[in-house]
């Protein structure tokens, strides 16, 4: 597979891009925090092969470094039920260094929450099947996220980029 040269976002605010807008660069991907509780075992084995009715909530910070990059953490909480009962709960933040090179100013807020999680999403979705799997219950599938939508959210709740 060829490498894509990378495409800049649209602007959500409706503007073209920056014409001199240059790669986000992932400079180091790494797993920040990881726990796992499965507080019902071994009672849940019988249905642990069963798919439990689970819940995702998905969360992304991003904080400017001392050098110029940012670590951007995307953070993933899936609980799961079976019956009446809490089959497990994984909680994983998962966070990569980025730099971003010459774009419009208004355009590095949504670069960091929507571009840099799309790319770290993958890494964070295998981590969390495998944890489950490896747990005794079957993978829970965890669909793509929209994180335009997120960042929607995200600037109507008013947060913003740490500096």
């Amino acid at each position: 597979m060829a490498d894509q040269p990378f495409q800049p976002i649209a602007d959500p605010f409706g503007e073209a891009p920056h014409p001199n807008a240059a790669p986000l660069t992932v400079t180091a991907q790494y797993l920040k925090d990881l726990s796992f509780e499965s507080p019902h075992m071994p009672e849940l084995l019988a249905g642990a092969g069963k798919v439990p009715q689970g819940l995702i909530k998905v969360d992304v910070n991003a904080k400017r470094q001392g050098d110029g990059s940012y670590e951007v953490v995307l953070a993933l909480r899936v609980e799961a039920r079976h019956e009446d009962q809490i089959a497990y709960i994984a909680e994983l933040q998962y966070a990569g260094l980025f730099v971003v090179g010459t774009v419009a100013p208004r355009m590095i807020e949504p670069m960091l929450l929507i571009e840099a999680p799309r790319l770290l999403f993958p890494f964070a979705r295998e981590i969390v099947a495998g944890l489950i799997q490896q747990a005794g219950f079957r993978a829970m599938l965890i669909h793509p996220i929209d994180f335009a939508v997120h960042y929607r959210e995200h600037r109507e709740r008013g947060a913003a980029i740490q500096h």
